[in-house]
């Protein structure tokens, strides 16, 4: 069984398995936190020992957002970047009257004017970017919306560094994170679903979980594929009697 608990503004993943302990992990790069519980025990008690286990559960959040998510581009030849969950090799070009991106079989293609700078490089690969994520956005945003007969008046584009989405229902808007243009597109499917659909239910209960369930069963693989990341995950098995 599968659900999940919202406490102090934290959304905490619950599965409970054939086991004897509770174990309380933090996933990065999101600091997702993810509870696992004995069969036998209660949702309530579950509540109870996160509750109990909440300040260890921000301090190690602010660890992980404190951390570097990938070494940071410095955009040069041959460096990897990747585009919907494919990696792709930079070239770059100068001489150009103006900073333009294509994408090549194997290669990111960016051309640039003579002389620019890693940041107009960054702007430029940014902007191209923001341009895929808002083509195909668009596209699944309308698809959802349509199909759990919603209204969506707008949607943004922005950097996130703990989140890939969200919404507010009473706006009728949803923001997206630029990160997930580097992401299998199957990825931006389960958020914009996801951030759509709390327009119906604006929190995680049952309720939520049984919207996604019905419209993307395999949901919470994708997420998994989403809060992969390059740092150590911070787990704390913990005894449910402690």
């Amino acid at each position: 069984m599968h659900t999940e608990l919202t406490i102090g503004g934290i959304s905490i993943d619950v599965i409970f398995k054939d086991i004897k302990n509770v174990h309380l992990s933090v996933y990065p790069p999101t600091g997702r936190v993810h509870i696992s519980a004995p069969r036998r025990m209660s949702l309530e008690n579950v509540r109870l020992f996160a509750i109990s286990k909440i300040g260890w559960i921000k301090r190690h959040q602010a660890k992980i957002q404190d951390q570097p998510r990938e070494s940071p581009r410095e955009y040069l030849e041959r460096e990897s970047h990747y585009v919907w969950g494919r990696r792709y090799l930079l070239t770059i070009q100068e001489g150009g009257a103006k900073s333009t991106v294509s994408l090549g079989v194997r290669t990111l293609e960016l051309t640039v004017p003579d002389g620019a700078s890693p940041d107009i490089k960054e702007e430029a690969l940014s902007e191209w970017y923001r341009a895929e994520l808002r083509k195909r956005a668009a596209h699944l945003l309308d698809k959802w919306a349509k199909h759990l007969n919603v209204e969506l008046r707008a949607f943004y584009i922005q950097r996130m560094k703990t989140k890939w989405g969200s919404s507010n229902p009473q706006r009728k808007t949803v923001r997206l994170n630029l990160e997930l243009a580097k992401f299998p597109p199957e990825c931006l499917d389960y958020v914009t679903l996801h951030e759509t659909a709390h327009f119906i239910v604006p929190n995680h209960s049952p309720e939520f979980i049984a919207i996604l369930d019905r419209n993307l069963p395999g949901w919470r693989t994708i997420r998994d594929r989403l809060n992969e990341g390059p740092l150590p995950c911070f787990s704390q098995p913990v005894n449910k009697d402690a």
